[in-house]
């Protein structure tokens, strides 16, 4: 008896869980064998950037490739999940200098190339691991062997093998193009690394006086300053305002220039006054313009985005801002302006900078993407790469059919060189895997290439592609990826490309899109709003298992996820509701042999209950198994919540103590059914609560000291035991057991009603629906009077009889109705006493809420969740008075009736 004491009334989850993840990684359970007869499985990490640390987009992202790569392992493939960390160019470059500036007083200038990028180095061997540390804290079943960085040397020779094929295909080639660039990281962006955010801003009319003296063109733009730059005005061909106008000439304000006035379909005669200013340097449709017209290009802003020299003296070294306002004031001054409108309107904003780009003529590397795009999308639309939820597709297929060429260049150091040489005598430029060993001298590019060439090669260079290994042989394609949709054009629509192009394969077989995490008022976390929690300290407090099986519980397929901290108590009681279930069978004794297949049990003798807690164990299995094969998480986390909660711990383990009374064989076998269908539960639950789990099969005895709940067989049907059989012979079985439990909910919310404590035993009166349903009552009498804690219960198929049994509040069910008669155990006189005063209280409330509710004042003004709520509580309060009433006519007919 002290042995089984040794079990804490609670689950303790800190201690479990160092414990048994580090036992999972001595004992290389996460590692994929590449040499295995079994069927393989595989899937790659996204990989957190290396400046990142754990946000809750990480945990339901990696819990959710936990859940698949521990259910398939279960399932009997050779599993492997290859993690790594992605070296984030833009975000660490910009971590790292600002890191050096607050502890060393430096920046990348003062250091040069070379030291810079030793620095990073250092500092990613100091920091650059912290996330994958966090990931291990909830759980991560990955194989940490074969764990990999995009800057690898392996990986790196992928990317340099990628850049050299492409470029001599004619795919990648450099030119100068209007791109997108960050003031603040001072490099180009690609068009996706670009948001667009709704800001407060002015819309500036203003005046070009035409050169003859004629008049003057009115245009209106929201960046004044950009004008410096502009070598034109446009107007459309069609617009008879201002067709005898074209060839004429403006003079520029603020700077000693004429400019054409050109005919142009860009210009929209409906929008202003039909005239817009045309600087060719500055923005993309001006760029298009300006081709067409053989524009001069006049770039005005340095790399920061203050402006240069060929803004004019009187502006050079003005930032952007500051110039905006001094080309206005000059304006007025100069009485050009004609108004100035407030308006809000959507400004593209560096995603990794967070300040507004600019749009400039640069030289940059470019990578022509619509022949790769033809082969990516036709493997989505034939179903050979499957997106869960599916209306990503439609989402997909607009992005990939309109793809633009991909600036691939960056003006940056942390990253991977692009492998391009420049003979500045012969003008030759040499691309290649390794420097050119011919005559030189030869200047290599300065810059690197974006971030995403690196990862969009990861599902097969973390395998060690280009070269054949036994893992790229073994592993690729993988199975699935899990994913945000927020990078399904960064990301996963480039795997496609790259898949398809370079290895001839798709990369993954499925996507599943993980939900969008916000607070409960709707807003996405972030540290900015202080809404965002640290998911390290959630799992101090709660445990890993409870945050993962609460997140999933809360995230339905394809719907944002509205989470609190508080929303984990759910996991956390649902994790002790199953450890205080197996305490309690651990109490009764050993563990039962035969506890794996119900050997050397009669099955006939199975009792109702035990027939109805194994058919729903399988229909759990069954339904588990078909949610994860279709990537809902969501239902089948939901499926074994009520398995276990209510139909395992709330009805069948009560149930049993009528067995476990009896002794001898009844509590033999009604052991041993428990045992059985516990260790199915444990099995079933550990892809998603895998640590209580282990602890509960160890601490049960239903594994040894070297055993694992990972290395055990995933439930699959009971196809093997006679049970299947017996329910073709006894059909209407579960439901009979149904309606028990059914009326004893029933009994059990009459005594509730009438405030008679749980512990009391009461007389209780059934009549039953028909004579099959009394037969089946009175052989469940005992397990009914166990459940409703009752003294006795009479089962009939009579009336029940008030003139000889008193005042008896009752229930209808469906297969009967159970009676409580009052007889000394309430005061009759007090309780109907008590009922009119309820019944008044109440009609009062109903009174003043539907006063409220009918106040035009109270509509117009609350918010809709405000009201909806009022209405809720009227309803309630309505439902109340009339239970109260029915109470009442009860205790008077009895009265009438004696």
């Amino acid at each position: 008896m002290h042995k089984q004491e040794i079990m804490p009334k609670a689950y303790e989850p800190t201690a479990v869980e160092d414990k048994w993840y580090q036992t999972w990684v001595d004992r290389g359970y996460f590692h994929g064998n590449q040499n295995s007869e079994k069927q393989p499985y595989s899937i790659v990490i996204p990989p957190p950037n290396i400046t990142g640390i754990l946000t809750m987009g990480h945990v339901l992202n990696n819990t959710l490739q936990d859940i698949l790569i521990r259910w398939r392992r279960m399932q009997g493939y050779e599993a492997c999940w290859f993690p790594g960390t992605d070296h984030a160019g833009i975000a660490t470059e910009s971590r790292v200098e600002k890191h050096l500036r607050e502890t060393e007083q430096v920046g990348r200038e003062e250091l040069g190339r070379e030291e810079f990028i030793r620095r990073v180095h250092e500092w990613r061997e100091q920091y650059g691991g912290t996330i994958i540390r966090q990931l291990r804290r909830i759980g991560s079943a990955c194989d940490w062997e074969r764990t990999r960085f995009t800057m690898d040397e392996g990986l790196s020779n992928a990317v340099r093998k990628v850049f050299v094929d492409l470029y001599h295909k004619g795919y990648i080639y450099r030119g100068q193009r209007m791109i997108n660039w960050c003031p603040a990281a001072r490099t180009a962006l690609s068009d996706e690394e670009v948001v667009y955010r709704e800001i407060d801003g002015k819309f500036y009319h203003y005046k070009y006086p035409l050169s003859d003296g004629s008049g003057s063109l009115v245009i209106a733009t929201t960046r004044p300053e950009t004008m410096l730059g502009d070598t034109a005005v446009a107007v459309h061909p069609d617009d008879e305002r201002y067709r005898h106008m074209v060839g004429k000439t403006v003079d520029l304000p603020l700077t000693d220039r004429k400019i054409p006035i050109i005919a142009d379909v860009h210009a929209d005669p409906e929008k202003g006054t039909g005239c817009v200013k045309i600087t060719p340097a500055h923005d993309p449709n001006d760029f298009e313009v300006g081709q067409r017209h053989n524009l001069e290009l006049i770039d005005i802003m340095n790399p920061d985005a203050s402006l240069n020299a060929k803004a004019g003296r009187e502006f050079a070294g003005l930032d952007r801002v500051a110039a905006r306002e001094k080309v206005v004031e000059k304006l007025e001054e100069l009485g050009l302006i004609v108004k100035i409108e407030k308006i809000k309107h959507a400004v593209g904003f560096s995603e990794r900078g967070n300040v507004p780009i600019e749009t400039m003529v640069s030289s940059q590397w470019f990578c022509n993407m619509k022949e790769l795009a033809k082969p990516a999308i036709e493997a989505v639309r034939n179903s050979s790469v499957k997106f869960y939820p599916d209306r990503w597709a439609k989402t997909y297929f607009y992005w990939m059919e309109n793809i633009q060429d991909w600036c691939i260049s960056r003006q940056i150091w942390w990253g991977h060189r692009i492998p391009a040489w420049y003979n500045d005598i012969t003008g030759e430029v040499y691309v290649g895997i390794a420097e050119p060993n011919s005559p030189g001298p030869w200047r290599r590019d300065e810059d690197v290439l974006d971030t995403w060439f690196s990862s969009w090669l990861w599902p097969f260079s973390v395998m060690g592609w280009p070269e054949q290994t036994p893992e790229f042989k073994y592993f690729y394609p993988t199975s699935d990826l899990v994913t945000g949709p927020d990078i399904i054009f960064f990301w996963v629509a480039r795997m496609i490309m790259a898949g398809c192009e370079f290895t001839g394969e798709i990369p993954f077989r499925n996507v599943y899109f993980t939900s969008i995490i916000r607070d409960e008022q709707g807003r996405k976390l972030s540290k900015s709003l202080g809404n965002s929690p640290d998911p390290i300290d959630v799992i101090d407090t709660y445990g890993a298992d409870a945050l993962r099986f609460s997140i999933i519980y809360i995230a339905p397929v394809g719907m944002d996820i509205r989470y609190s901290n508080d929303k984990c108590e759910l996991g956390r009681n649902f994790a002790n509701k199953l450890w205080n279930a197996c305490r309690y069978r651990k109490l009764q004794g050993g563990v039962s042999e035969g506890f794996r297949d119900l050997a050397g049990i009669d099955i006939a003798r199975l009792t109702s209950d035990e027939k109805w807690i194994i058919s729903w164990i399988n229909e759990a299995i069954v339904m588990t198994n078909s949610a994860l094969e279709e990537f809902r998480f969501h239902y089948a986390v939901h499926e074994i919540y009520e398995l276990v909660w209510s139909n395992f711990c709330d009805w069948f383990l009560e149930a049993s103590k009528v067995r476990m009374r009896q002794g001898g064989e009844a509590k033999v076998q009604a052991l041993l059914v428990i045992d059985f269908v516990l260790f199915k539960i444990l099995r079933l639950l550990h892809p998603f609560m895998p640590f209580v789990t282990e602890e509960l099969a160890h601490v049960m005895g239903f594994l040894g000291e070297d055993q694992s709940i990972m290395n055990e067989s995933y439930p699959k049907p009971i196809k093997d035991i006679a049970i299947p059989s017996i329910m073709e012979i006894e059909p209407d079985l579960l439901d009979q057991v149904e309606a028990k439990f059914q009326l004893v909910r029933a009994g059990r919310a009459l005594k509730a009603n009438y405030n008679i404590p749980d512990n009391k035993k009461v007389y209780f009166y059934i009549k039953a629906v028909n004579a099959d349903m009394a037969t089946f009552f009175n052989n469940e009498n005992e397990s009914l009077r166990v459940l409703l804690n009752a003294s006795e219960v009479t089962i009939s198929l009579d009336d029940f009889d008030v003139s000889t049994m008193g005042v008896a509040p009752s229930q209808i069910a469906n297969a009967g109705t159970i009676y409580l008669p009052l007889r000394g155990l309430v005061d009759l006189k007090e309780e109907r006493r008590k009922l009119n005063r309820q019944k008044k209280e109440l009609l009062g409330w109903i009174k003043g809420s539907q006063a409220k509710l009918n106040n035009e004042k109270f509509l117009s003004k609350a918010p809709q969740d405000v009201i909806n709520a009022a209405r809720e509580h009227l309803r309630e309060l309505q439902h109340r008075f009339a239970r109260t009433e029915e109470s009442l006519t009860m205790l008077n007919s009895a009265d009438d009736s004696n």
